[in-house]
Parts: C-alpha cells; structure tokens; sequence
C-alpha cells in the first residue's frame, strides 16, 4: 500500500495543475470506486461539476481537494490507486475507474484520471469540520481520526511518546496505528525499526524514551529519504501523477530483503509473518530487549 512518501509526492504532483481549476466533467466508469462516498455516481458527478479545486492537502494516506462551501473531494490510493494527470484527449487507460475533466486558468483543459487495478482505493466527496487537535484547521469527517505524520510540523513529539509508552503492543504495531502516528506503512516501519536497531516485537511499555526519540528520528529520516527520491514502486502498481516510478527500492536495507546480508553486521535478513504481511529484520541487530 502507498505509504506516506507515495502520497505526498502524488499530493505534490497535483498540486500546480489543479489549484484553481475549473470541473469541467466526470465520468464514474466503476462506483465501486466510489464506496467511501456513500451514494451513487450520478450524486458524485452532479456536486463536482462546475465546482473548482483549492490547493490539495494531506494527512496519512489520505489527499483532500477542497471545492468550496465546506466540502472536498477525498482520495485514497488503497493498494494499488493511482492519480495520473493526463492530456484531455490521451488514451483512457482500461483499469480507469473515474475520469474528471478540468480547466485550469493557466494550464488550460487537463485530465485526472483515477486507475485502481485491485479496486481498494477510492474518492468521495466529504464534509469539512474542524480539527480536533489544532483550532482552525478543517479536516473531512473520514480523516477526523487520523493522527498527524511525523513530517508535519504540527507533530506532538512528546505527546507521541507518551501514548507510546502507555500501549500494550509490539512496536511496530504502534507505528502502524494511524490513529497514533499516520502515513508509516510496512515498509518504512521495517527500516526505521532497522535504523533504530529496534525488534518489531519490543513491547511499546518497555522502550525507554531516548530509544523511542531514536526510533522517531530514523522515522523522519527515512521518509525524508524516500520524498526525496520519489516514494518507492516495485512496479507499476505506485506511480506519480506523470506515471512515473520511484526508485527508493534502490536504498533499503531491511524491507524486502530476507536472505540478504545486513548492511550493518553481514549476517542474513530474516523475514517473518506479521499481521497478514512480513517483518524484514536483522535478528543479531535487532533483538527484543527484556521479556516479550
């Protein structure tokens, strides 16, 4: 699944093309791509057209295009979605799911197309209201329990710390609480835990804070690494608004790596079943301090 470098270079991509623009048109090809939105396509197509976009924003995993009298249009990529900026007469795509024609006033006529092969991701149009955490900011309903990424700098460093300290959980299944910390997914979670020499099973109580300050920080550091080179594909199910891949697969030392020497120590990468998924780690440099 996208995590949060994905989605913030798609949020970014998006960004210069749809700000400002005009809603020209929709097309609904499948409504189960619209799940989220809670009614049906006609309804989706009727308040989007001829409403225009402010800049898109993000929190996680999730992008939101405000259009005006207290509404959005919510984006989630799901698995495998994808947000391709595209010229108004290019060849639709055959996993295409919705099409909207817009008009920019500098760009002129584009085209967004959301393709979705595995049809988990979706977009909805949601009400606005008011952040909890920060007077002032609006949010939709559907991203109201979502915490803040680590990237943001509205992050509550030390708040993170002490609802860490207080779960009754493994770490990494801290890390993947969005409601705790947003926008880590498996993979980042697997390099920052290798970074901070960290096992995915240290029980959250029993992490002393200047390791949970190092774990954050090898957070921050990763995903800083992976906005910087693009987000990571392992093929062609992520890819920017140009559809394009990025290339930080290239730069990870855990994640996807079983069988391969540590960077750190030399000795083999061990994956291991993990919440429906995997655990990429290093078992010499990654040990589970005290009793589990």
């Amino acid at each position: 699944m996208p995590e949060l470098p994905e989605v913030e270079v798609v949020r970014a991509g998006l960004a210069p093309a749809v700000t400002g623009a005009l809603v020209t048109g929709v097309t609904v090809f499948d409504e189960r791509s619209l799940r989220r939105h809670g009614a049906p396509g006609a309804d989706f197509v009727g308040r989007l057209v001829g409403r225009t976009f402010a800049a898109p924003e993000r929190r996680g995993k999730f992008i939101w295009i405000p259009i005006g009298d207290g509404e959005a249009v919510v984006v989630h990529l799901g698995m495998s979605g994808q947000v391709l900026l595209r010229p108004l007469g290019a060849e639709i795509d055959r996993l295409t799911r919705i099409r909207i024609d817009i008009h920019h006033p500098e760009l002129g006529a584009l085209r967004i197309d959301f393709v979705d092969q595995r049809i988990f991701g979706s977009m909805a149009i949601d009400e606005l209201v008011a952040a909890v955490d920060v007077p002032g900011d609006l949010v939709p309903t559907q991203v109201e329990h979502i915490a803040r990424d680590p990237m943001d700098p509205r992050f509550d460093d030390a708040l993170f710390f002490a609802k860490l300290a207080k779960r009754n959980t493994g770490v990494k299944r801290a890390l993947l609480d969005q409601t705790l910390i947003s926008g880590v997914g498996n993979i980042y979670a697997d390099e920052a835990l290798w970074a901070s020499r960290v096992h995915y099973d240290q029980p959250t109580a029993s992490l002393s804070r200047p390791r949970a300050k190092t774990l954050l920080a090898e957070v921050r550091l990763v995903l800083g690494k992976a906005l910087a080179e693009g987000g990571t594909s392992f093929d062609a199910q992520y890819l920017n608004v140009n559809g394009e891949s990025g290339y930080f697969s290239h730069s990870l030392n855990a994640y996807g790596q079983q069988g391969e020497p540590c960077p750190r120590c030399g000795r083999p990468i061990v994956r291991e079943q993990f919440m429906n998924r995997g655990s990429h780690f290093c078992p010499y440099c990654q040990r589970v301090r005290g009793a589990r």
